[in-house]
């Protein structure tokens, strides 16, 4: 008798329909998966027949056929337990095909026939809640059922056991899901700008990099305070809408990174690696392929301190993900697409010693030591970062009078304001970005640059010998800064202030 059943598998970041067929044949004993299964998969017979045993059923000594269609696709990881076992009973005749015609079923089945959580959850009720007029109830175990209700057009069903699904099955009375009632989440602030004291250049250009989603180094002596202002940069960022918030969710549940509990991600991401990371780490990779830091950070922040400590070709591979927005991981089945739209953030000290330009302490450096410190960072690298922030060791007597700092919550009204100009002026030509991301060709259309402005940007860029790329980048950086002015032109300020972001000599 031939069985089929409804599942789904995650490629990349995406779920896409499988469908598990069972046939059971008369024959010698034993169990043959094929579809391309991998690792986790082919261990499912002695899980799956543990979990029919335990749970009361019986497997009859047959020839049991599954197959996991589409066929060209590796299959990875244990949540084709739940759909083989419900296959196996339809093919013997424990269970009615009708039964299980409307359903998508996943999970992994422990031996004793319980539903344990699984990777993906999110994706894959995403993907159920695209069938539309042909919608089915996605089975998944209770753990993943807060995850998968974050798709509030998907119709879940949780039993605790293999034989609680199978007997509302068979009466037809599958229970729909709930998740439990949370408080509705809120982003926790426990950092603020007010927390920093002096440093306003720094804090200006963090907030201009914040309101355009500007890439930003930040250059100075240790005990600055770049890693301070750093890690407060996601307090004055807008807050995620609903579907950057599903984005950024998906690839965490696609990690396994989400919290248990409640797996909702409501504040943009910061990721600040080691530097002893691999580039599979920072940019993903492994068997299967998973996400790297720069798609943790997706909508959020990338922040690499000590970024000279990082190893060269490790920072080298962030070129590719800077420009796209995203990381093509190709093996030689398949190349699976990561989405990795995140405002990297640097901080590094000017020479091995961390002196130079420190008036209160001498440099040791050599001069040649300092150049070879200074070119592990490549100049494509460097010219992809739109803006080069000093910051400079703070006097002792100022940080002891103390006060108080502006605090994020007014610089972050800013930012929104200039983000919602943004999005109004890109609106029209149909995208929705910031100023760090939208098309070269809609900017200098609709960017609105004074005709005294263009000179000035042109005059400096030959003198400065800036690329195109750098031309660019310090238009855009202008455009934020105009929008922070309220301007709907860029002026010669503005521009004057980008470029001063281009040429501090780091």
């Amino acid at each position: 008798m031939l069985a089929a059943i409804h599942s789904a598998a995650v490629l990349g970041i995406d779920a896409y329909d499988v469908t598990v067929e069972v046939d059971a044949a008369q024959g010698l004993p034993q169990w043959t998966i094929v579809g391309l299964p991998f690792g986790a998969v082919k261990e499912s017979r002695e899980r799956v027949g543990a979990a029919l045993v335990n749970s009361g059923f019986v497997v009859p000594p047959k020839r049991m056929t599954i197959n996991l269609a589409p066929g060209d696709r590796r299959k990875e990881g244990t949540a084709f337990d739940l759909p083989i076992a419900l296959g196996i009973l339809v093919a013997t005749g424990q269970l009615r095909a009708e039964a299980v015609a409307k359903i998508v079923a996943v999970g992994e089945l422990g031996l004793d026939g319980t539903l344990r959580a699984m990777r993906g959850a999110l994706p894959i009720s995403r993907r159920v809640a695209q069938l539309g007029r042909c919608a089915r109830t996605l089975v998944l175990p209770p753990a993943n059922v807060a995850e998968a209700a974050l798709v509030g057009d998907t119709a879940l069903a949780a039993p605790e056991t293999l034989r609680d699904l199978v007997g509302a099955l068979r009466r037809e009375e599958l229970a729909r899901a709930e998740p439990a009632v949370a408080q509705p989440a809120c982003a926790r602030e426990s950092l603020d700008f007010a927390d920093v004291v002096g440093q306003g250049t720094a804090k200006r250009a963090l907030e201009i990099a914040a309101a355009g989603a500007h890439n930003l180094i930040m250059v100075g002596p240790p005990g600055a305070g770049k890693t301070m202002l750093a890690r407060r940069l996601p307090s004055i960022l807008p807050a995620l809408t609903e579907t950057e918030a599903l984005d950024v969710t998906a690839i965490h549940s696609v990690a396994g990174v989400l919290a248990p509990g409640d797996p909702r991600i409501v504040a943009r991401p910061f990721r600040a690696p080691h530097h002893t990371i691999s580039d599979a780490g920072l940019i993903g990779g492994g068997s299967p392929p998973r996400p790297g830091e720069v798609s943790l950070a997706h909508h959020g922040i990338l922040f690499l301190d000590e970024l000279l400590e990082f190893r060269r070709h490790v920072v080298e591979s962030l070129r590719q993900p800077m420009e796209d927005g995203r990381v093509v991981i190709a093996r030689a089945a398949l190349a699976i697409a990561f989405p990795a739209r995140f405002t990297f953030v640097g901080a590094m000290n000017p020479c091995p010693c961390g002196n130079a330009g420190d008036g209160a302490r001498a440099c040791i450096c050599a001069a040649a030591e300092i150049a070879k410190y200074r070119a592990r960072l490549s100049g494509p690298m460097r010219d992809r970062v739109d803006m080069h922030v000093p910051v400079g060791a703070l006097a002792l007597a100022t940080l002891a009078a103390g006060g108080e700092g502006e605090r994020s919550t007014s610089i972050r009204a800013r930012v929104e304001l200039a983000r919602a100009r943004q999005h109004a002026r890109y609106a029209a030509s149909g995208e929705i970005a910031v100023n760090a991301h939208v098309a070269a060709r809609v900017l200098q259309s609709l960017g609105e640059l004074r005709a005294e402005a263009r000179s000035l940007l042109t005059s400096a860029s030959e003198r400065l010998g800036l690329t195109a790329r750098g031309y660019h980048r310090v238009l855009r950086v202008a455009r934020t800064i105009a929008d922070l002015d309220e301007s709907r032109s860029i002026d010669s300020p503005h521009v004057a202030e980008a470029l001063r972001y281009r040429t501090t000599g780091f």
